[in-house]
Formats: C-alpha cells, sequence, structure tokens
C-alpha cells in the first residue's frame, strides 16, 4: 500500500541542536581555499533515535507534504521541470486517494545573477521579468492538470522572513563565517568548482561552458563540521535518497570530503540581503532550498519559522531531477541539522529527458516545448506518455512517432474503444441501462479477480513511486477486458436471445464495471480522460471528485443504473509519418474477414 510504503521510510532520526544562546558574530578572516580537502572539524550535533513506530496513530494522521524543485525564471519552463511536476502531481493524487491530508508544493526560485542578466536582456527589470516566468509556470501547469496545494515565489516578504530567521538560526549556532574565496566560478549552476571536475578549458561538465574566475568576499556554511552526521543518517536511514544508485552516489560524494560551501554573493544585488550586512545577498541554495517551508506559512500569519515547521514539516518526499541531488541530499539536511530542524523524509532524484536519443539543448534546435504537445496532443496524451514511458527515476527519451503510437494504442485503442463498443452494444439492446448488479453480474467469473489483482498490484507500484509500472497494471485490466469481450461476444449472444441475451447483459456489466475501476485506478495518470469515463458511466463530477482509492474494489455499479450515450473519450491522434508511408505505399484492398482484431471489434460492436 502506498500509505505503508510512505511509511517504510523509517525515518528515525530526529535531530536536535539547541542554538547557542549568544548570537556568534560574523568572524572575519582572510582565508583563500585551495583544491585540497580541509579537515573536518568537530560537531557538537547530536541525534536521537526514536521511539515512536511510524505507523502510530499520530504519523497516520500527518500531512502528505511533497515538494518539486522550485523552477528558476531565467527562462520559460521546458519538458525537463514539466515532467517532474507531472510525477508529483500523479503522487498527491494518488496520496489523496488514499485519504491522506496533502500539501503538494511548487513554485518559482527568483533571485541571482542570471535572473538579472536575463531581465537585462529582455529590457525589464527583474522583477517584471520574475512575474512574467512566474506566470507562465503557473499557466502551464493549469493546461498540464496540476492540482497543486501552495505555489511559493521566492520574492514573497513571507519567503524572506523565514530565510532571514533561519539564517539567524545557523549563524547563531556558529556555523556561518566570512571569508575571501577565489576560484573557478560556473554562471549557470551559481557554483564555484573545482578544477578537477571541469572538462578541457575548464567548462563545466553540465554546461559545457568555461568557468571564470573570481575572488570575492562572501560569508559560508560550515558545510563540514557535519560530515560524520550526514554518514550516520545515510547509513542508518537508507531510502533518504532514492532510487538506490543515487544513494551510492551521495555516500561518494559524502566519503570524499565536504567542504564548506559560500553563502552570499557580494557582487550580485538582486536577492535577500544579508541580515545585519546589507552588502551582501544571500547565496541561491541558502534561499531557495527554504521555499519548502517558507510555502507552509499562511498568507494570513505573520511570518514564522516555527509556525511554519508546525504546519507540515517535514516533508514526506523531495522530488528533483538528478542534476540538483547534491544540494538537496548533503547540503539541505546539513543546514536543516544547523538549524534544529528535522529532515525530509526521502529525496527522490530522476533522470533527464532526451528527445529521439539526443541531449536536448536549443543549440540543437531539439527541445520539447511543454506547451505545444498539450496543444498538440492534450494534457491526458502528454501525461500517460511520460509516466508510462519513462521508468521513474532513470533517464527517459521522448520521440513524436513514439508517442502517438502509444498513447493511441493505449488510451484510444484499448481504453477508449473498450468503453466506446461497450456502451454501444448497451445502447443498442439494454437502452443504455445496467440489468443487473456488477457484484452480482461477476459471480464466478475468473476476469473479477484478474481485475482485483491487478488493482492491488497498481496501488503497490504507485505507492513505490513505480509510476510507469502503476499504469502498466491498469492498462491490463483494459487488455484483459479486451480479450474477455472477445471470447465472450456478446454482439453474438444478443442474436441469439433468451438466456443468452441475459448473459451477454451481464457481460456488459462486467466490462462497464471494470471501465469505472479504471477510471478511478488511472485518474492520478489522467485526471482529466479518468473524469470523461466517469461521466460517460452515468456520474456527476461531483461524485468523481469525491471518489477514493476504495472505490476501485469491485461492486460499484448497480442495477437499474443509467449510461450517458456512448461518444470516444479519446480521439486517435493522427501520425504524419503513418500517412505520408500510406501514401507512398501501394493501395491493398482488406477483406472483411481478414480485418486485424481491432479492427474486428469496431465492426461488430
Amino acid at each position: 500500500m502506498a500509505a505503508a510504503a510512505a511509511a517504510r521510510i523509517n525515518f528515525f532520526l530526529n535531530p536536535i541542536n539547541p542554538l547557542n544562546s549568544k548570537a556568534t558574530t560574523h568572524l572575519r578572516t582572510r582565508l583563500h581555499f585551495q583544491p585540497s580537502r580541509r579537515r573536518p572539524r568537530a560537531t557538537s550535533f547530536c541525534t536521537r533515535a526514536s521511539t515512536t513506530p511510524v505507523h502510530d496513530e499520530a504519523a497516520a494522521s500527518d500531512p502528505f507534504v511533497l515538494t518539486t524543485p522550485l523552477y528558476y525564471v531565467n527562462a520559460p519552463p521546458h519538458m525537463g521541470s514539466a515532467y517532474t511536476t507531472i510525477a508529483a502531481d500523479a503522487i498527491a493524487r494518488f496520496q489523496r486517494l488514499l485519504g491522506k491530508k496533502v500539501i503538494f508544493i511548487t513554485g518559482t526560485d527568483e533571485h541571482g545573477e542570471k535572473i538579472a542578466t536575463a531581465a537585462a536582456d529582455s529590457a525589464s527589470t527583474p522583477a517584471q521579468h520574475c512575474d512574467i516566468i512566474s506566470q507562465s509556470y503557473i499557466s502551464l501547469w493549469k493546461n498540464l492538470d496540476i492540482a497543486y496545494d501552495k505555489f511559493i515565489r521566492t520574492t514573497d516578504p513571507k519567503h524572506e522572513a523565514i530565510v532571514k530567521e533561519f539564517y539567524s538560526r545557523v549563524l547563531a549556532n556558529g556555523d556561518i563565517y566570512r571569508a575571501d574565496y577565489e576560484g573557478l566560478y560556473c554562471v549557470n549552476c551559481e557554483e564555484y568548482k573545482d578544477e578537477k571536475e571541469l572538462l578541457d578549458n575548464n567548462c563545466c561538465p553540465t554546461h559545457l561552458k568555461p568557468c571564470v574566475a573570481r575572488k570575492e568576499d562572501n560569508y559560508f556554511f560550515a558545510l563540514s563540521k557535519y560530515q560524520k552526521s550526514l554518514e550516520e543518517t545515510l547509513a542508518k536511514n537508507s531510502n533518504f535518497v532514492q532510487p538506490s544508485f543515487r544513494l551510492n552516489e551521495v555516500q561518494s560524494w559524502i566519503r570524499s570530503g565536504l567542504r564548506d560551501f559560500s553563502i552570499s554573493r557580494a557582487l550580485v544585488e538582486w536577492g535577500i540581503p544579508v541580515p545585519n550586512d546589507s552588502k551582501q545577498t544571500i547565496y541561491v541554495w541558502f534561499d531557495a532550498l527554504l521555499g519548502y517551508i517558507s510555502a507552509l506559512s499562511e498568507d494570513t500569519e505573520q511570518p514564522d519559522l516555527e509556525r511554519a515547521v508546525s504546519s507540515g514539516w517535514p516533508a514526506s518526499l523531495h522530488l528533483i531531477g538528478k542534476d540538483i541531488l547534491r544540494f538537496h541530499a548533503v547540503y539541505w539536511p546539513a543546514m536543516l541539522m544547523s538549524a534544529g530542524l528535522g529532515l525530509p523524509k526521502m529525496v527522490f532524484g530522476h533522470g533527464f529527458l532526451t528527445k529521439d536519443g539526443m541531449k536536448m539543448g536549443k543549440s540543437l534546435g531539439n527541445t520539447i516545448e511543454p506547451n505545444d504537445l498539450v496543444h498538440k496532443f492534450g494534457c491526458d496524451a502528454v501525461r500517460y506518455f511520460f509516466l508510462r514511458e519513462v521508468e521513474f527515476g532513470n533517464d527517459g527519451d521522448y520521440s513524436e512517432d513514439r508517442f502517438i503510437n502509444i498513447v493511441n494504442a493505449h488510451l484510444a485503442n484499448s481504453i477508449g474503444n473498450l468503453l466506446n463498443r461497450t456502451l454501444g452494444l448497451l445502447k443498442k439492446n439494454c437502452q443504455s441501462t445496467l440489468v443487473v448488479d456488477s457484484s452480482i453480474a461477476a459471480e464466478g467469473i475468473t476476469f473479477k479477480h484478474t481485475v482485483e489483482k491487478l488493482v492491488e498490484k497498481a496501488q503497490v507500484q504507485y505507492g513505490n513511486l513505480a509510476l510507469s509500472s502503476a499504469c502498466e497494471a491498469v492498462l491490463e485490466i483494459s487488455n484483459a477486458g479486451n480479450l474477455y469481450m472477445d471470447e465472450r461476444a456478446p454482439w453474438s449472444l444478443f442474436k441469439q436471445g433468451g438466456a443468452a441475451s441475459e448473459a451477454a447483459a451481464k457481460d456488459l456489466v462486467i466490462i462497464l464495471e471494470a471501465m469505472r475501476i479504471i477510471a478511478v485506478a488511472l485518474s492520478p495518470v489522467t485526471p482529466s480522460l479518468s473524469w470523461r469515463i466517469y461521466g460517460q458511466l452515468g456520474y456527476s463530477r461531483e461524485q468523481f471528485d469525491a471518489a477514493t482509492w476504495s472505490d476501485t474494489k469491485w461492486g460499484g455499479l448497480k442495477s437499474g443504473q443509467v449510461m450517458a450515450q456512448p461518444k470516444p473519450i479519446f480521439a486517435r491522434i493522427e501520425n504524419p509519418t503513418e500517412e505520408q508511408n500510406a501514401v507512398e505505399a501501394p493501395k491493398k484492398t482488406v477483406k472483411k474477414d481478414k480485418l486485424p482484431p481491432q479492427a474486428k471489434r469496431v465492426v461488430e460492436a
């Protein structure tokens, strides 16, 4: 079960780090950091094991808080950010079906050098630029049917207040100091790089652009102080970073030695001023990561760190791309330890998307624009393809041919055609009215048990964040339904009349009950399509919105229930490649008795 999967996180560490009674003053030192590793300093941080079982009533009543990254607004949203958010939305919807109180957080990261540069390039102020790009995310999320609960912008005054309070806590704990830093800086990463991790000509391995030499006076966070604590945390909680191969990456980073990192910039004006030093602004990660907590603060409240934390922290799940794993699985936990706050229960780093087997890039002209996909194919198709075809956690590839073929085969043919032809037979032979309860119709029918097993499988897979496998399990229900229809051939039974006709009417009830279950089980992935299925089965929008996972139990449809008039729930997408091939290939006459099985179903229905 998904609730059990969330509980299995078994996160027993509850970091306790009382703040020092006296605030530590900024220590001004002159340090020149070299590539050699710093000796980790001893830490006074301690942890304690929780004695409270993770499955107790208090834990069960805790909200399920999940987050996407706060997306950087130097440019409009791309398919990578859309992919993370679609996945987060599916997980949130599933948890809601289980009856959990869900707080789904997303938002935009709006400070930093790249933002100021992008604004200048477009002849606008940073604030104007952030308003425009942030709104483009909100619009895309609406088009993709993303049902988030909180949208936080790091330019929000309540966020700034939370960041400053958090900064002051870490400062009071003695973990912030001042120093000079000289090194190679990647503007796109907004991070200093070690020479050993760079490519030829000091190019960043991620952005493939040369890093620039910089020297500046910054404030630093004592990350090295938390080396041992982080090692112990990961050793005791193997679920903290997922998938497991990403945990191996994180442990390798930590074992290689942690270095303190800069948390301010003297040369960047567009940001939150450092408390007590208005000449510096807080660096992006010490700012943006706090959005996960500031989002929990209500707009009507005076911003307060403790009050925000009490509204749902720690998060149940951070969903991120693998490129920002280090910041979420190393920097962020250490920052929270320093402030005496609990750690998120899981950080899940998914892979990258490619197009036609190639890395995407504007210079290659092969980027995927999510708005274009939605406008061309619809949000259900986009959501389904990326969640079904990309094994969550690994890299995945997009090609338009495969997109169209998968969506047509699964949504238009296997699911859509099964519903449409069944409702057509019901209208023709039963006046669109069910003749018997679905629980009675399925007595002694193996198909019912097949559906129940697949529903159970889908639930487990959703809970394990195996979204592709969950989609596959639901699709298997429709595949089994199509096989059942072909074997039973109710259109022929109706022609025989009598007992055969009664059996055929029961067969239609059985298939429509399976379609009802599919609608609920697939709703985390394709909410709009699922509603159209539910509406075809005679339910109201209010009934669909009130559905829970318990509605996947067999027996929902009742005798006398009237179905809606049959109409396609998902239009087949025309494939330009197939059309071109059809034009070029010689035409062949296909006799009716040699039609493929799927085509025969349409004819016979």
